[in-house]
């Protein structure tokens, strides 16, 4: 069994909630002594609900010397900074995606923990679905033959009154809209898979459905590593909201991830089904999904540290991946709060 070993938790919003239920089931590996939050109002509600102990000062939690790594759950205008102070502190740390606001200060933070010595993860948990995990498998040991085309369609949903939440979609505290902070997912792991080498052509949009700074509709033609054709389509206004779709076509057959459901489909005849774990947040109630995929991701990083080795979602993969998203939104022209 592997060592526990001791957790501090920064930020006790609405994002909390996986990650702190992982915790609780990962509580033979993971010791959480501190939940941090500058508000006395989130600290009583967390408390309410979880056994760990809550402060309001991260300087106590970053002098614990039990403290070996900190989850930095604030929003991603912060984790620079936060972050900073961890690492600066000795600490090991797991972000919230995305990285951070932009690539240029996401790069700041991989360049600071790689100097710290310590490592850096990042919540993008759709790596460790069972069927994503299947899905890379099978691609890697060939299964699926050459990849011919490739398609990622998040065709999710979310209300105005989510908008109109300070912050929400703006680039001052989240950095952009549909592709940072709904897609991101998706698109990580679709980067992942088949990889994006290349972005032809890309539209964005804030369309009529939303007032909001970012856009929330986006749709590209791109090409995967092997210069395949690929196409994406993100957006936030396709109501009541519909599970993500990746389907990738083979010369040896066909996938299709939907929400978490692999399907392969063999030229050969054979076949094969991986089932979801469960909803995938993809309309108005934004946590609404297991956290299997966060126990897995955490559980990784925790073993990473146990056994002195980069965990699977690193710094530099997230960076890459807001890098691609950075291309998309460069090739559309896009301006925050343009219509086009």
């Amino acid at each position: 069994m592997s060592r526990r070993i001791g957790i501090a938790i920064v930020g006790l919003g609405a994002a909390v909630l996986p990650h702190a239920r992982s915790l609780l089931d990962l509580a033979d590996r993971a010791d959480v002594r501190h939940a941090v939050t500058r508000s006395p109002e989130r600290a009583a509600a967390f408390a309410r609900d979880f056994p760990f102990p809550v402060a309001t000062d991260l300087s106590t939690a970053l002098a614990d010397p039990a403290v070996e790594a900190v989850l930095v759950l604030t929003p991603p205008s912060s984790h620079r900074d936060i972050a900073g102070r961890c690492l600066d502190a000795g600490k090991h740390v797991l972000v919230e995606k995305p990285l951070e606001l932009n690539s240029a200060r996401g790069a700041e933070l991989v360049s600071a923990a790689r100097a710290a010595g310590r490592k850096l993860g990042v919540m993008l948990q759709h790596r460790f679905r069972p069927g994503s995990i299947r899905l890379k498998a099978a691609l890697e040991g060939g299964e699926l033959g050459r990849v011919e085309a490739a398609f990622l369609h998040v065709p999710w949903w979310r209300p105005q009154a989510y908008y109109d939440e300070p912050g929400r979609g703006t680039l001052a505290r989240d950095g952009g809209g549909v592709l940072m902070t709904q897609a991101i997912h998706s698109l990580d792991l679709f980067r992942s898979l088949v990889g994006i080498s290349h972005v032809v052509a890309a539209q964005a949009r804030t369309t009529a459905l939303h007032a909001m700074e970012g856009e929330d509709h986006v749709q590209a033609l791109l090409e995967t590593a092997d210069g395949a054709p690929a196409t994406l389509v993100a957006t936030t206004a396709a109501y009541p909201g519909h599970p993500e779709r990746i389907e990738i076509i083979g010369t040896k057959g066909h996938a299709a991830l939907v929400g978490g459901r692999l399907t392969l489909s063999f030229l050969d005849g054979a076949s094969e089904t991986v089932e979801a774990e469960g909803a995938t947040g993809s309309g108005a109630g934004i946590m609404d999904f297991p956290h299997d995929a966060h126990r897995a991701l955490i559980a990784d990083f925790l073993d990473a540290l146990a056994r002195d080795r980069d965990p699977l979602v690193t710094g530099e993969e997230a960076l890459a991946s807001q890098r691609a998203i950075d291309a998309i939104l460069a090739k559309a022209g896009w301006t925050a709060g343009a219509v086009r």
